[in-house]
C-alpha cells in the first residue's frame, strides 16, 4: 500500500512529466486537497515536503490552520479556501487562509476585504468561473468577470490573481482539453488587464494532464493524495 508520500512523489513525476510534455516552464503547483482529512495525515504530507494545503469546509479549514500555526509554527504552510462561502463565514477565511479560490459575487469580495487583518498580507484570490453553465455549480458565467475583476481590483486588501474552475466531470480526453482551454482563454483576456492575473486553478486527478496542457498552475489533488474521504464524521 502506497504511502503519502509515495503519492506526492508519483503525482510530483506526472506534473513534471506533463510540464515537459507541453513545454511548460513555469511552475504547476499541487495543491493537497486536505477536506476531511485529520491533521496526521497532513503532517505526514508535510513531512514529504509538501507545503500546499486546500480546505473545502470553513470550521474545518480554520481549525486546521490554527493548529499547525500553533504546533509547527516554522512550516510556513500555505493555506487555500476552495470551497464554497457564506457571506456570514467570510472573517474566518479571510482572517486565517493565504488564497481563496472561490470568489464569485462582489458582496464576498467585500466582506473578505474587511475582514482581512492589516497585520497580513493582501489575501490572494481568483474568480470562480462556472464554464459548463451547470446549475449545481457555483461561479459567474464569463460574461460577468469583468465587472467582478474591477471591483475586485479597487479592494486594497485583496490581490486578484486569476481564475478558478470545476468543469463538467467527464472522461474523454478532447473535452477535458476544451474546457480547460477555454477558462484559460479567459484568463489570458484578464491577465492583459491584470497582470497579477497570472494563475488558472484547475485540474484535479482524473483531468489533471489536460489541465496542465490547457495551462493550468495549480492542480487541486486529494484523493490521489490522502486516499478515500470519509463523510460520515
Amino acid at each position: 500500500m502506497n504511502t503519502i508520500k509515495d503519492n506526492i512523489l508519483t503525482l510530483q513525476a506526472r506534473i513534471n512529466q506533463a510540464r515537459e510534455k507541453y513545454a511548460r516552464t513555469d511552475h504547476v503547483l499541487l495543491l493537497a486537497v486536505s477536506k476531511t482529512k485529520p491533521v496526521e495525515a497532513i503532517i505526514e504530507a508535510m513531512e514529504a515536503g509538501q507545503h500546499a494545503f486546500g480546505e473545502n469546509y470553513v470550521q474545518e479549514g480554520t481549525d486546521k490552520v490554527q493548529y499547525f500555526a500553533s504546533h509547527y509554527p516554522q512550516s510556513a504552510l500555505e493555506w487555500h479556501f476552495i470551497g464554497p462561502i457564506q457571506s456570514n463565514k467570510t472573517r474566518p477565511v479571510a482572517e486565517h487562509f493565504s488564497w481563496v479560490h472561490t470568489v464569485d459575487r462582489a458582496k464576498i469580495a467585500q466582506r473578505l476585504n474587511d475582514q482581512r487583518p492589516e497585520s497580513l498580507p493582501p489575501l490572494q484570490v481568483l474568480i470562480q468561473v462556472n464554464t459548463s453553465s451547470e446549475v449545481s455549480k457555483s461561479g459567474v458565467n464569463e460574461h460577468e468577470i469583468a465587472a467582478l475583476a474591477r471591483q475586485i481590483s479597487t479592494l486594497p486588501n485583496l490581490t486578484l490573481r486569476g481564475l478558478m474552475s470545476i468543469p463538467e466531470n467527464v472522461s474523454d480526453y478532447n473535452s477535458q482539453l476544451a474546457a480547460f482551454q477555454k477558462l484559460a482563454a479567459l484568463q489570458k483576456t484578464l491577465q492583459a488587464e491584470y497582470p497579477s492575473a497570472d494563475t488558472l486553478s484547475m485540474g484535479m486527478t482524473g483531468d489533471m494532464e489536460a489541465a496542465i496542457e490547457a495551462g493550468s498552475t495549480i492542480v487541486r489533488i486529494g484523493t490521489a493524495i490522502f486516499g478515500a474521504r470519509n463523510y460520515s464524521k
